[in-house]
């Protein structure tokens, strides 16, 4: 599973502040911008690493594009920090999670 582009893109302070904006619900890259002192073109790249992270999708609607949030990329994270703190689906099952022993038990 991998995490890099999805570690990547919330590094950034602007894009967490994005994804914190598309709580509230779907947005014109425009709306977007309006909330942040720096160019639409700066905008646009921020966008394209999240989307590229795959933490927002985009639709496109006449001649706008709006924004949402795509929240099953954060789920698999949730569920790969939740595994291993020993509390996520495997563990509580005692089904042995990726590469490893069953919950419980430990790999010599």
């Amino acid at each position: 599973m991998p995490f890099g582009d999805t570690f990547k893109a919330l590094s950034d302070p602007t894009r967490r502040d994005i994804l914190d904006l598309l709580k509230g619900g779907r947005l014109s890259a425009g709306e977007i911008g309006e909330h942040f002192p720096m160019t639409g073109a700066s905008i646009s790249r921020h966008l394209s690493v999240l989307k590229a992270a795959g933490l927002i999708e985009d639709e496109k609607e006449g001649k706008y594009i709006y924004y949402s949030l795509n929240t099953s990329v954060m789920d698999d994270i949730l569920n790969w920090i939740l595994q291993l703190k020993g509390e996520g689906q495997e563990s509580r099952e005692g089904a042995p999670a990726e590469g490893g022993a069953p919950a419980g038990e430990r790999s010599v």
